[in-house]
């Protein structure tokens, strides 16, 4: 029991340093103004819901994309970044994925938590090299 709140207490530690190490979303994604995250949480692969979450990311939020399993005593999770860095990077609006936890029940045990999540992404108005947004109005 001490051992599983130990390894419990270096994996929160871990994470924090994760998420100060991310840095913000602004630094990472400038263009980002607003992105949403609908994250379905399940037991195994979709068989039985065990949470549903909206997480509002904005620019002064951690890009840290890291959710945790909402397993008991899991100290693994699941890494969004990658496919957010690709969706921003094609400019694209949003995206929709699943993911399956890489802790388990044992070497020969199914998937114990997995997640299906859809992104969200508002941009910044793209300002022209006159200082114009594209509907036209000049920003001050």
């Amino acid at each position: 029991m001490a051992r599983r709140q130990a390894s419990r207490s270096i994996r929160a530690i871990e994470l924090a340093k994760e998420r100060l190490g991310a840095g913000l979303l602004s630094d990472k994604f400038p263009r980002v103004s607003k992105m949403t995250i609908l994250a379905t949480y399940y037991y195994g692969w979709k068989d039985s819901i065990l949470m549903v979450r909206t997480i509002n990311v904005f620019p002064n939020s951690s890009a840290c994309f890291h959710l945790q399993c909402p397993i008991k005593d899991c100290i693994h999770g699941f890494d969004l970044a990658p496919g957010i860095a690709e969706l921003v990077k094609k400019g694209g609006k949003s995206a929709k994925g699943s993911a399956a936890c890489s802790g388990g029940n044992g070497p020969d045990s199914p998937v114990h938590a997995s997640v299906s999540y859809e992104i969200t992404v508002q941009y910044n108005p793209a300002n022209s090299s006159d200082g114009r947004t594209k509907n036209g109005s000049k920003d001050v």
